[in-house]
Formats: C-alpha cells, structure tokens, sequence
C-alpha cells in the first residue's frame, strides 16, 4: 500500500515538473518571436496607412501636396480638428487689412471716391495691399498664430443619386494576403498559448494541493476506517480471487515443443485415470461430508458441493453450497449458507446464475451467484411444501416451461416454478397399498429418462424402485404405479440413473441403480403407454456384485454408451465398460484417504471429468483420459450385450450370471 502510495506521489511530482518546464519553453519562444518581429525593417502597415491619410487631408484642406509641402511644415494629423495656418503668399484675390481680416479685392468700393474708376486710388490700394503683404510675411512665419474657420455643418439628403454615387476617395494602400493570414495565425497562437498557460498554471496548482494533501500520513482510525470499509473488502475478494487463479493455472509456460514427446511416456496411461485436482477449505470443509455434487451446464469449469453440519462448530451455518472453480484451488469461488443441513444440489439448466439446494429440513432454497450467502428465494416449512428430508431433485422442461421436481422421504413430490417458491405448482403423494403400518413411501432417489417430463422412477428406502406419473394418461392415472414393482435390492436405494439418449441407438429405457446390499443393478424400464392391470414384479437384466462397501451412487457416462461409473463406502471408484466387461470393472481407483465416497457426478460437457464427493469433506476431479471417447461400434455391442443379458431375465428371480 505504502509503496503503491509513492509511486503515485514520484508520478505526480514528474507530472508537475513537465508542465513547469513547458511553461518556461513556451514563454522563451514567445520572447524569441517578439525580438524577431522588433528586428524587422521597413514602414509597418500602420505607418503607411498614416503617411497616406495625411496625404488626403492636405490635399482636400490645402490643396496640391507641392503647396502644402512648401507653404506649412506642420502635419495636419497631429490636429485633425484645427484647420491649417494660413500660407505666406495668400494670392492675388485675397488680400489682408490692417486688423488681420482676409478681404478679396473685388470687395473695395467703387464708387468715385476710391471706386475702380479712379486710377489714383487704385494704384495706392494696391501699393498698400502690396506693402500689407510684406508686412505680415514675416510675421505668419515667425508668429505661431491660429486662426478658426469653422466650416458650416453639412445637411445630408439621402436620394437614390446620393445612394449610388461612387465617392472617389484614394484607396489605402492594399495588404497581401500572406500578410493578413501570417496576422490572423499569429494572434490565434496567441490566445491558444495564453489558454494552455492557463490551463497549465491550473493544473500545476492542483496537482501541488494534491501533493500536499496526498502526503499527509493517515492516523490508525482512518486506516482501520479504510481496511473495514466494504468496498475495499470486496475489491480485496475479487481481486485475490482473479490472482489465485492465474497461480493455480498448471500450464507449462515455457515447454519446448521442438523437443517431441518424452521418451518416458507411460503406455497405460489411457487405462488409468488420473487425479485434476482435490477442493478443499479449512474453515467451510472440516468436520463436514460431501451430500450433492453437481456441474454447472454453462461454465464447465464451475463444480458445485452441498455440505451438511460441523457439530464442532455450532456458530457456523449447519448446512453450506460450495462451488468450485477449477482454477481456483485454494478457496471456493462462492459460499452459500443454509440454516439446515444440504442434502442436494443442483444448478438451474437456463439460468446459469440459479442454484437450488434441498435441506434436511424439507425447504427448497434457492441462491444467486449475483446476491450474497443467504438464499434469495425458499419453500415454507408448511404442510403446502415438504417437511421431510429432500434427498433427490431434478428439473425438467425446456427453456421457456420447465419445473424443478423435488421429492422427500414422505413420498411427497413437489411441482415448482423456478421464480415462484411460495407454494408448490403441483403437490403428488406416493403411496402403495401393500405397506402394513402406512401407505407412504420414503424416496431416496428419483430421476426422468430424457425426453420425458411426466413419467418418473422412484428408488426408496425399502429397497424397491417404483414407476410414477405426474398428471393422468391414458390407461394410467397420476400417482404411484401400484402393479409394476422393481424388486432386485436387499437395502435402501442410494442412486438411480437413465442412460442418456446419444448415438444411433436408443437405449433411454436402461437405467441404473446401487443400494446399501453393496450391488449395482442394470434394468429396463417397462413402457408407460402398456401398464399392467395386476401386480407384476421386475428384476433386474443384471447385477454387479464386485464392490467390498456400500455403493453410493452410480451413473452412466455422458457420451459413451457402454461406460459408467460408482463410487462406495471404501473410496473406491470403478469404472465399467459393459462392452469389454461384466464381471470386473475396467478401473478401479482408491481415492483420496480412503474415506467413503458419497457422490458421482460427470461433467456435462465431454465427460472427460468426474466429480467425486467425499465423507471427509473433499470434492476430488478425475480425468479419464482417452476411456470417454467411444468408437462407432459401441452402440452395436452394446446391444448385442444388453440381448445377451436379458435373455437369462426371469419374472421372479434374479438373472442368471
């Protein structure tokens, strides 16, 4: 923190320094310009535009620029408001009398006295106007004196001859267009430099109050404020999460591919499987066990774990949804909390943010990746929902109707909308007729075949699997199936699996199931659409004796049609290839510590990986390598397998091995 802290402090200070410094460059090219600009020679644009108005004037007020230039030295344009002195030599029709008044000669009198007529008195006015000319040249040259003839104010009449007249008026003295685009850039650059030094003088000043402000040092209340604030806890959750998994990432940065395979490469390895990678949590996963595992249908990276209680730590939640993120070993990517022990997980199918979890207590909770622990959405503990035990749960539909099927050790199956947990769409209460002290039945298990939304098969903890359907049809009403009976358990169904529809043969009506006798069991389903009308009991096509414990859960491989897999009470998990063998299985790994493995669970995708969930509270990854990829025979085998197991199948007894 501290060194992330001068860092930004050392890059603010640079920062203030460069705008210093460019401050200074652009003041020297601003003063270098100026100095060239002063150094030029030659009449600027304004001393010629003077030069010539003083040149009109004088030609307008005094006449041509030869009389103005010799009769008076003074320029007009200092006063432009006073008219010009009056010449030395004013002419021969003006003369001046003795007070100092201009009078033209026309102007003495006439008359017999002095008139014109007289040649006596005209050769005497005219040898006094010659010596009153004498007299006062000097004095008009050596006198600085004034005289004002204001000129009567001109009466403007505007007419179409006064619009249109052309006023002939010498030009000013035409600019060149470099000239006047040079001007216009210069002052442009001008207030563009004035606007950066501005801007910069701003910038510099407050990244100085920063600097001051920033160097403060915090006091242990604001640091504490600081470290407890939720933002930043949830920052530090993010971004460690994001570091932890580029650490957990096993890639070979800096493999040679021009080296070739190792020459110690072991040939069995596409007969074994091999161990991803083990979750596990020191505060969330001790003293817990594994009760669900499922995949997310959306990132097939993201696994996901129900747990129940810690009976040492009664602070804790009882029951926890972990999910996993393969890049991500150290911690779970999310935690939910549940009030009751999670007996069951599932993620939603169309919403990849949705994850529902069935409790001990009989709710139905439902988390958001999006939201916090707590669940956003739950059943009621009312009569209208489950009260029991929620082991199994699985949601059928398509994207715009489908349901989430719930059932409970009651025999209680629950229709419900995804968004909708207040009550139940649809309530269903298994019960057979056969019981001694109740009708109900207790379910352990349950599962659709593909395709299918209505028809269902139940494994309960008598031992026997039941047929079931969810709304009436024809020849068959809703409810439990009364005269078909799977009888093959000698103990509580602990998992029931359909083979998935892929391939060119439908095997859809196979599926698996495994009990505490510590079997594994093959059958097929009868038609819905031929119920019986009296009671019939179903064996199973084949029985899988090798497992020393407990088999806990079994399902069929996602893409290979003759693959599947189950785990037991030992830690062992097998892998069987009905087309290469029945009596043993193809692999058979001990996992982990040897602890009883509770749950199986292939990912979604390829099936390359397997979940495995365990009593210590440890989720294990497998890969099965190259033994997933099925050839383009299989589907054929297996059919010849399945008719040569089904043809020692009788009605009453178990099939002959």
């Amino acid at each position: 923190m501290q060194d992330r802290r001068r860092v930004e402090l050392e890059a603010k200070r640079a920062k203030l320094a460069e705008l210093k410094k460019a401050r200074e460059d652009r003041k020297k090219s601003e003063q270098t310009r100026r100095e060239s600009e002063a150094g030029t020679t030659g009449p600027t644009r304004k001393d010629l535009a003077r030069r010539d108005l003083d040149d009109l004037v004088r030609d307008v007020l005094g006449g041509s620029r030869e009389e103005s230039a010799v009769g008076d030295s003074t320029p007009f344009s200092s006063q432009p408001s006073t008219p010009a002195r009056p010449h030395a030599t004013l002419g021969p029709a003006l003369s001046v009398s003795a007070s100092g008044r201009l009078s033209r000669a026309s102007d003495a009198p006439s008359d017999g006295m002095g008139g014109n007529g007289d040649p006596l008195r005209r050769e005497s006015f005219d040898n006094m106007n010659i010596q009153v000319q004498d007299r006062f040249v000097p004095d008009l040259v050596d006198v600085e004196q004034e005289l004002f003839d204001l000129p009567p104010k001109e009466r403007v009449i505007y007419n179409k001859e006064v619009q249109t007249t052309d006023i002939a008026i010498d030009p000013i003295p035409s600019i060149s267009e470099n000239e006047i685009r040079e001007q216009i850039l210069r002052e442009q650059e001008a207030e563009r430099t004035a606007i950066q030094e501005e801007k910069s003088e701003e910038e510099s000043l407050l990244l100085e109050r920063q600097l001051e402000e920033e160097i403060k040092d915090m006091t242990e209340e604001e640091r504490t404020s600081v470290l407890m604030a939720p933002e930043f806890l949830d920052f530090l959750e993010q971004s460690s999460k994001v570091v932890q998994r580029a650490l957990s990432d096993n890639y070979d940065y800096i493999r040679d591919y021009t080296l070739g395979m190792d020459s110690g490469v072991d040939s069995s390895e596409g007969k074994r499987v091999k161990q991803v990678c083990q979750f596990w949590d020191e505060h969330w996963c001790k003293n817990r066990s594994i009760t669900g595992v499922d995949w997310s249908p959306k990132y097939p990276e993201l696994s996901a774990a129900s747990y129940n209680k810690n009976p040492s730590a009664p602070n804790d939640p009882d029951g926890i949804v972990a999910v996993w993120n393969l890049h991500l070993l150290e911690r779970p990517e999310f935690v939910f909390h549940s009030q009751s022990d999670v007996l069951s997980v599932s993620f939603s199918l169309f919403h990849s943010n949705l994850i529902f979890g069935g409790t001990y207590s009989g709710q139905i909770l439902l988390w958001d990746t999006r939201s916090k622990h707590l669940p956003v959405l739950k059943t009621p503990l009312s009569a209208a929902g489950h009260t029991h035990p929620v082991y199994a749960m699985q949601m059928v539909g398509t994207q715009n109707a489908h349901n989430l099927i719930t059932a409970s050790t009651d025999g209680l199956v629950c229709s419900w909308l995804v968004d909708m947990l207040a009550q139940p769409q649809e309530s269903l209460e298994l019960a057979h007729v056969s019981h001694n002290r109740t009708n109900e039945i207790a379910i352990t298990a349950l599962d659709f075949p593909d395709n299918e939304t209505t028809t269902f098969w139940t494994g309960t903890e008598e031992g026997n699997i039941y047929q079931a359907n969810r709304y009436d049809r024809a020849g068959s009403k809703a409810g439990l199936n009364q005269y078909d009976a799977y009888r093959g358990h000698a103990g509580p169904v602990t998992g029931l699996h359909f083979h998935p529809m892929v391939g060119s043969v439908d095997f859809s009506d196979l599926f698996l199931s495994c009990s505490v006798d510590w079997t594994v069991k093959l059958w097929r389903a009868k038609s819905a659409a031929k119920p019986s009308t009296s009671s019939q009991t179903i064996n199973p096509l084949y029985s899988f004796d090798e497992s020393d414990d407990y088999v806990y859960d079994v399902q069929w491989h996602p893409s290979h049609p003759a693959l599947f897999g189950s785990v037991n009470g030992s830690g062992k998990f097998d892998l069987w290839n009905l087309n290469t063998d029945t009596e043993v299985p193809m692999v058979s790994t001990s996992v982990g510590s040897s602890r009883a493995l509770n749950k199986l669970k292939w990912d979604r995708k390829e099936g390359r990986r397997v979940a495995l969930g365990g009593s210590d509270g440890r989720l294990y990854v497998y890969d099965i390598g190259d033994m997933g990829i099925p050839r383009e025979t299989e589907w054929v085998d297996l059919q010849r397998t399945v008719e040569s197991l089904g043809a020692g199948q009788s009605i009453d007894g178990l099939p002959s091995r």
